[in-house]
């Protein structure tokens, strides 16, 4: 019983530790979200003073009507929040599409070249968005997408990454059940859409959620790319917001809080097949 209970003492202190890392890793991530939260309802006085009181006195929900009318009383956010949806739902659901279907011809089908087709697109994570900006910027010009949602959404139709992600994780994916569909007769777009793009939840709900994040906090190419007040996205529109003087506190705080909620709620939507995800990372190889 003593060389247990001595034994057992390791156990004890390693589950005390994972504890206190995830605990203080969790109050990292909420604490500036409660911050957020209750600085949208405060004035800025309230938000200046030291020490900080987390809980507003008395809320001001003018904080967000000023944050969505504007400085300038034009009602021109609730627009950059409709493109801002527009541009990361479709983005998020080409991506999820378009690499499902690549990762699926890397993972089950052999032919010639197919590691090298492999390595080619991975090498494309190794160049910063930055070096090709130009590029892509003259030819949406020159293509007259300037000003527009194809603009602004065809340079990311799909991504490196997400053919990695699908393809890692249907690389698990039983190849009987694939040979068992041809037998009995199943096309290929039929057994891609009815077999493995049905079954590859946890790894499409990963991606959307990270291409979904990804254009919605993205501010450089839409800075470049939408002229117009009514093309601009979320990101913009911050920039904008926070720049201006007439700006407080209490309704930039108010405008991070709204900007955040769609990427909350997409989240809690997703976060059964987000969590099962995981399993991507540890797929195995055929």
């Amino acid at each position: 019983m003593r060389r247990s209970r001595a034994f057992s003492f390791p156990a004890v202190a390693f589950s005390s530790l994972t504890w206190v890392i995830l605990l203080s890793a969790a109050a990292v991530i909420f604490v500036p979200i409660a911050f957020m939260a209750g600085a949208s309802l405060m004035n800025s006085a309230d938000i200046m003073q030291m020490p900080y009181g987390w809980l507003p006195r008395s809320p001001k929900w003018a904080n967000f009507l000023q944050a969505l009318a504007g400085n300038d009383g034009q009602w021109i956010f609730p627009r950059n929040i409709l493109n801002s949806l527009v541009v990361s739902l479709s983005i998020a659901a080409s991506t999820v599409f378009l690499s499902a279907l690549t990762g699926y011809g890397l993972a089950k089908f052999r032919f010639r070249g197919r590691n090298t087709v492999f390595m080619g697109i991975m090498a494309t994570m190794m160049i910063p968005f930055e070096t090709v900006m130009i590029p892509l910027y003259i030819i949406i010009v020159r293509l007259g997408l300037q000003n527009s949602y194809g603009g602004l959404i065809l340079p990311f139709l799909m991504n490196a990454f997400g053919v990695f992600l699908m393809r890692q994780y249907l690389l698990s994916f039983p190849s009987e059940m694939l040979d068992a569909a041809r037998i009995d007769g199943c096309s290929e777009p039929r057994i891609f859409f009815s077999i493995v793009f049905k079954n590859a939840g946890p790894a499409a709900a990963t991606l959307a959620i990270l291409a979904f994040r990804q254009q919605w906090d993205n501010l450089l190419w839409p800075l470049l790319v939408a002229q117009s007040e009514e093309m601009k996205t979320i990101p913009a529109y911050i920039v904008k917001f926070a720049a201006e003087k007439s700006s407080d506190e209490g309704a930039m705080m108010a405008v991070a809080a709204i900007a955040s909620l769609p990427v909350f709620a997409l989240f809690l939507t997703l976060s059964k097949y987000f969590l099962g995800g995981a399993s991507v990372y540890s797929a195995g190889k055929e």
